[in-house]
């Protein structure tokens, strides 16, 4: 737990996406807050990562999944121990709830070192950061989520501590203002980001090490629905887990998500076991169909296909018509929509596609197919 100066153990207090989590995930994505009814969301809310906290794997050969950036990270931490070094800064980027966090907390555990974890949109002063990582120890790796949100002056000291392992301090203001530099320990930061794109060139440039998670595969997905179940003291048939699987959007956060809720069904409405039918009496509770599809993605395919044909629509008249700000519906939606071939994005606005008509039980138009010209 956090002592006063702010440290915390590799699994004290931590939220971030992973298998239990997100620190985004107010994360988000991009910091919006996903409303409970939203069951998959990729988004987690601060009771959420207090439940996933115990469902995260705490070293490399138990983390499913990410192969490529598990094997990468292998090396890199490897050789580190070997020289006895600080391992480079590493850079984790990818969709909400694939396990950034997760992973930040196994570098700490991998490394035998203590984790301090902090977010871009805490940090708006660069003497907040400063403060940061002066107190940091040899060794020790900072954690910061959302790191593409941290404030510009923030980063600009940032660069030379990643780089020089060196802050300097202002003393005094106006003119006889001076700058004192301070020595800093050996330190690994691990940052994350949903969107790589945001951070300037001078910080990504001072990462040794980038990591991009992608969506997990059905088979994965099953592989963290079992550990998961068995952490929970619950034994998940194979075909539950199949299902659950294939409306999970890819993400671990919403599987796990989707398990919790299936074992809460077979507690109160069920026998007790975790097997398909409670799976999927549960999932039809919860509004989530069979290709992962939550109250909210229907209603913006309705509102394309009924109320405007099939588009093109604007994403502000989208919103209203769903009873929804823009901003949710950009960033909570909409990804997966698109993803799966069910909207499409084009210069006059959003347009449905014929798999979207057919999803809904509905005949596409004839026309269709031009939608996107």
């Amino acid at each position: 737990m956090a002592d006063p100066r702010g440290r915390s153990d590799a699994y004290a207090g931590v939220d971030d996406a992973g298998y239990g989590s997100g620190y985004d995930e107010t994360d988000d994505a991009f910091g919006l807050e996903i409303a409970p009814a939203q069951v998959t969301g990729s988004g987690a809310d601060e009771l959420e990562r207090a439940a996933e906290a115990a469902l995260r794997p705490r070293r490399l050969e138990e983390f499913v999944g990410q192969r490529v950036v598990r094997d990468q990270l292998s090396l890199v931490l490897q050789a580190a121990l070997g020289r006895g070094t600080a391992p480079d800064h590493v850079l984790l980027s990818g969709p909400p709830g694939l396990g950034k966090t997760t992973l930040a907390m196994i570098i700490a555990a991998e490394l035998g070192a203590s984790l301090r974890v902090t977010s871009g949109p805490a940090i708006q002063h660069a003497g907040d950061l400063a403060a940061v990582l002066s107190s940091l120890e040899e060794g020790e790796v900072l954690f910061i989520d959302e790191i593409h949100r941290l404030a510009r002056p923030a980063q600009e000291l940032l660069y030379v501590a990643m780089e020089d392992f060196r802050v300097d301090v202002v003393v005094g203001k106006g003119a006889g203002a001076s700058a004192i530099p301070l020595s800093l320990p050996r330190f690994t930061v691990v940052g994350a980001t949903t969107r790589a794109g945001l951070l300037p060139a001078p910080l990504r440039d001072r990462f040794g090490f980038t990591g991009h998670l992608d969506f997990y595969s059905a088979d994965e997905l099953e592989r963290v629905l079992t550990r998961s179940a068995g952490l929970l003291g619950a034994e998940l048939a194979g075909e539950a887990a199949a299902e659950l699987a294939s409306r999970s959007r890819g993400t671990p956060r919403i599987a796990n998500r989707l398990l919790r809720r299936v074992r809460d069904w077979a507690q109160v409405r069920g026998d007790g076991s975790l097997d398909l039918r409670a799976a999927r009496a549960a999932l039809d509770v919860y509004e989530v169909d069979i290709l992962g599809l939550d109250r909210l993605d229907r209603a913006v395919l309705t509102a394309l296909c009924v109320r405007f044909a099939g588009g093109p629509v604007g994403l502000t008249t989208l919103a209203v018509t769903v009873g929804e700000e823009p901003e949710t519906v950009e960033t909570v939606a909409e990804p997966f929509l698109v993803r799966e071939g069910l909207v499409g994005r084009t210069p006059r606005g959003r347009v449905a596609t014929p798999a979207a008509w057919r999803h809904l039980g509905l005949t596409p138009p004839a026309d269709s197919a031009t939608l996107f010209s």
